[in-house]
């Protein structure tokens, strides 16, 4: 295949990438984050395949392109785990904003709780109160 027509597959591949970009705004988490797997996968079989591709043509040229294939996997890994630390951090920063939020709301519950208790509490001796005024006010007729 001439470079010409690789070359013209590529922007035709960009195109398709921005278009799933462009979808995925939309979509929930569940169906992201099986976008995000597939293309995981899928870079990792492009990456493959084009690592095949370099060994078998550094059998026949120079070892130069294998060396730019190392550097290209190299480069990929770093980013990868980049991004993996940065998930784990977002997940982890996710994580403690939703045990804060959970924590508040309980401390709000149990506020909530010992207020209710006290106005229990008032009501009763309250009745109470009424209740021996009432009997007093029978008894004094």
């Amino acid at each position: 295949m001439p470079a010409s027509d690789k070359f013209e597959r590529l922007g035709a591949q960009i195109d398709q990438a921005v278009a799933e970009v462009k979808a995925s705004a939309s979509q929930d988490k569940a169906k992201l984050q099986a976008q995000v797997d597939a293309a995981r996968k899928k870079a990792d079989e492009q990456s493959s395949q084009l690592g095949s591709r370099t060994r078998e043509a550094s059998q026949r040229a120079e070892s130069h392109w294998q060396q730019v294939q190392d550097d290209w996997d190299g480069h990929v890994q770093r980013i990868r785990q980049h991004m993996d630390e940065k998930k784990a951090e977002l997940d982890r920063k996710d994580a403690e904003r939703d045990a804060d939020w959970a924590e508040a709301d309980a401390e709000d519950a149990v506020d909530f709780a010992a207020a209710a208790i006290e106005e229990a509490e008032y009501a009763v001796l309250d009745a109470q109160l009424a209740r021996m005024n009432a009997d007093a006010t029978a008894a004094a007729s």
